[in-house]
């Protein structure tokens, strides 16, 4: 079998980094991400920023730096309960159109010198670098394992040079070890893992490492005796069966050798493209109308930006809406055309949001447009609907 070199480059607390690049003098301190940026923002030469105990709201945390989560803050919490046991951590509003800018511009400076990506989220990509590993290697250059060092730190250098952020890249034979391997030395770290690595690097570490166990199977596996990856590799693939069914079982088994052969997906079409928010306070259908409505017609506006950049236009229109109980109801409907325009999309699920009750206050508002075509590639038939 040709032998892979798979890298998994990983953002170091991404959203929080953006945002140190704004504030600088708060570098080394304690700074948690979480809740929605007013429309001005705070001013980065205002030093009163917020404290996380003058908070009050439903917000979570979208990230905080690595001084934050020292103290036992992370990604997913709510704010309240992170203001117990963070009270002096400063707290930033969430500006995700300025994250998604970042994003594009460290995945734009890899693409440059590695072309064979697979995008895994705003701040993480899979990089196959077999070709440009074993091309060096023919060309008379060290070890394969060295030419790899080489081209991680190349991509490390070309993403601080255009983002001025730092990333974490684990390169291993595979997807499932790489992305593993890309948390162990964070911040900043380069890990290099061969298959005979596995056992002094991989065992030793809890199950939850390996990315599809979650919570609920950490916790079924621990009633086992299985707490971590080599207790894992070591159980019984019979017991793992019966417990988890045979498909997982066995996927379980194979992931604690760490055996994976998924290749790195460079492309894939999107299904749909989105855009949605969830408010701090509900919103009154009746009282806070002129705000909804603002902030519908923003989301429809940014639905629009996203199909033009991505070069997408679509049919299916949709309207999801959460109220304060939890409950949720979509609907949506088909236009003529394919569509990217933010005023056809607007009528489309503004139409969508006559056909649902509006009864209740609303914790969530999110746009929709599904269907999606090329922009500019509508068949004879579609003009002539």
């Amino acid at each position: 079998m040709t032998a892979r070199y798979i890298a998994h480059l990983d953002m170091d607390a991404f959203y929080a980094s953006v945002e140190l690049l704004r504030y600088p003098q708060l570098r080394g301190q304690p700074v948690v991400v979480g809740g929605r940026r007013r429309a001005a923002g705070i001013d980065p030469a205002d030093q009163a920023i917020p404290r996380l105990r003058d908070y009050s709201g439903r917000g979570v945390i979208t990230t905080a730096t690595y001084e934050a989560r020292a103290l036992g803050v992370h990604s997913g919490m709510g704010l309240m309960k992170a203001a117990r046991l963070a009270p002096d951590a400063l707290l930033l509003p969430a500006d995700f159109d300025q994250y998604r800018r970042y994003s594009r511009l460290f995945k734009d400076a890899v693409r440059a010198l590695a072309p064979q990506i697979e995008d895994r989220g705003i701040d993480e990509i899979y990089i196959d670098l077999s070709d440009l590993v074993m091309t060096g290697a023919a060309e008379g250059a060290p070890d394969p394992w060295a030419r790899a060092r080489g081209a991680a730190v190349d991509l490390q250098r070309a993403v601080r040079e255009a983002t001025g952020l730092s990333c974490s890249i684990g390169v291993t034979p595979n997807k499932l070890l790489s992305k593993i391997a890309s948390e162990l030395e964070k911040p900043g770290g380069i890990t290099l893992l061969r298959e005979t690595d596995i056992a002094t690097r991989i065992w030793p570490l809890p199950v939850r490492k390996i990315n599809g166990i979650g919570p609920k199977a950490d916790a079924r596996l621990e009633t086992l005796g299985i707490r971590t990856i080599g207790e894992l590799a070591q159980a019984d693939a019979a017991l793992l069966a019966e417990h988890f069914g045979k498909s997982y079982g066995a996927w379980m088994h194979e992931a604690a050798h760490g055996r994976d052969e998924r290749p790195v997906v460079t492309f894939s079409e999107p299904k749909s493209i989105s855009r949605e928010t969830t408010f701090e306070n509900d919103l009154h259908p009746v009282r806070d109308r002129e705000r909804l409505s603002r902030i519908f017609t923003d989301l429809c506006v940014k639905v629009a930006a996203d199909l033009q950049r991505k070069g997408y236009a679509g049919r299916t229109i949709g309207l999801k809406l959460r109220y304060d109980n939890f409950r949720t109801v979509t609907r949506d409907c088909t236009i003529d055309a394919p569509t990217q325009d933010a005023a056809t999309i607007r009528r489309a699920a503004g139409a969508c949001l006559k056909r649902v009750p509006l009864d209740q206050r609303i914790r969530l508002l999110g746009v929709r447009v599904g269907a999606l075509s090329i922009a500019g590639t509508q068949t004879r038939d579609d003009a002539q609907s």
